[in-house]
């Protein structure tokens, strides 16, 4: 599948070593980081020069605040933001995803982690994609349509 655009993506971590391992990983896949934050109070106060089409949410954040009030918040500020959980925690996830599209579990491997790049990169740019499901990305019940037959 050729890209149409490079995906804008947002980074919500609060570990500094893995915001600069997950921007790499996004670069090299050809993507921009437009901003990143550690905590809700730092998501609040973002001024972003676009908006981001793929939004990466750890559960557990800085300053007490949650992946979960992200989302919350990404879905109102940003609606047509892909939400997806990057974290240690995935049972804190609810079963609906609270409005997010998939969880990678931590650990992650780079190759996991570039697999769900490709996967998300095609849904999002022209679903559905031309590949299987990563096993390395659990997807919400809302991308179920993006199946392919293997």
């Amino acid at each position: 599948m050729a890209k149409a655009k490079p995906l804008k993506i947002l980074i919500v971590e609060d570990e500094p070593l893995l915001v600069m391992d997950v921007e790499m990983m996004v670069e090299d896949s050809g993507h921009q980081v437009i901003g990143d934050a550690a905590s809700l109070g730092e998501v609040e106060a973002l001024t972003l020069a676009s908006e981001p089409d793929l939004v990466f949410v750890d559960m557990q954040l800085a300053k007490g605040s949650n992946g979960l009030d992200v989302s919350a918040l990404v879905q109102r500020r940003w609606p047509e933001a892909f939400i997806v959980y990057v974290t240690a925690n995935p049972r804190m996830i609810p079963e609906d995803f609270a409005g997010g599209h998939g969880v990678i579990a931590k650990p992650f491997s780079r190759t996991g982690f570039l697999a769900a790049m490709r996967y998300l990169e095609e849904g999002i740019i022209a679903p559905p994609p031309s590949i299987a499901r990563p096993v390395d990305f659990v997807g919400a019940r809302a991308l179920d349509a993006w199946q392919v037959a293997t």
